[in-house]
């Protein structure tokens, strides 16, 4: 039985550590230098997603161990969490922005547009914002013991990866990291209470939330065929 959440765990590890290892700059530069751009790229996205297969497989595997019982009110209450869960991964994936993969080379002093624009101005992480949410919603809602290695895992990438980014494009970026740094934050809404930002819904466009509705609405209909449990009677 162990063997099993063994599996996932060291899954799990990889994910977390993969990304995080790869993406610091003491192992990063070396080995660029060694395999170039496109080369280190190769290497990243496969150690990413070879991790991240067999973490679903380990966990699609893994055997019902219960280690707390929820209570009923918190399936309403993480399918609520996962409305803004689902707007900030999925609008953040259609939005270009300085703090996603490559979002660096992509900085344009020039855009007329403020660094806080769309929705960079909730947060400028707003994918890793929503894979956040997404963890805490699905590790309040379930107690078994695959899905909280699972989850846990996901909330700590998440959330080591938001400093981690911060800390790297501070490096790399430098001066023009401070416009972007000062407008916006990690925490979404922080930026826009401290008055360093303006909510830009404009900017971020009915088609995104469409798109974003579709998804949510996608995940409650599938998750019987994907995860095997009916979240609607």
């Amino acid at each position: 039985m162990f063997a099993d959440f063994n599996n996932l765990l060291a899954a799990t590890l990889l994910f977390v550590l993969g990304h995080l290892l790869l993406s610091s700059l003491s192992v990063r530069k070396p080995l660029i230098q060694r395999f170039g751009e496109k080369g280190f790229r190769s290497i990243y996205s496969l150690v990413v997603a070879v991790a991240f297969v067999w973490m679903l497989l380990s966990y699609r595997s893994a055997p019902y161990l219960p280690v707390w019982e929820p209570p009923s009110w918190t399936l309403p209450l993480a399918m609520i969490a996962m409305v803004p869960a689902v707007l900030l991964f999925v609008i953040g994936l259609a939005t270009p922005s300085p703090t996603a993969v490559g979002g660096e080379r992509r900085l344009d002093v020039q855009d007329a547009r403020p660094p806080a624009h769309g929705i960079l101005s909730v947060t400028r992480h707003p994918f890793l914002c929503g894979v956040a949410l997404f963890a805490l919603a699905h590790l309040l809602a379930n107690g078994d013991l695959a899905t909280i290695v699972l989850m846990a895992g996901l909330l700590l990438l998440s959330l080591a990866g938001m400093a981690h980014i911060d800390a790297r494009r501070a490096k790399v970026l430098g001066p023009l990291w401070g416009p972007i740094a000062l407008s916006t934050s990690r925490v979404p809404f922080l930026a826009i209470l401290q008055g360093r930002a303006a909510l830009d819904l404009a900017g971020i466009g009915w088609l995104r939330f469409l798109a974003a509705a579709a998804v949510y609405l996608a995940l409650v209909l599938l998750h019987p065929l994907l995860i095997g449990v009916p979240l609607v009677p």
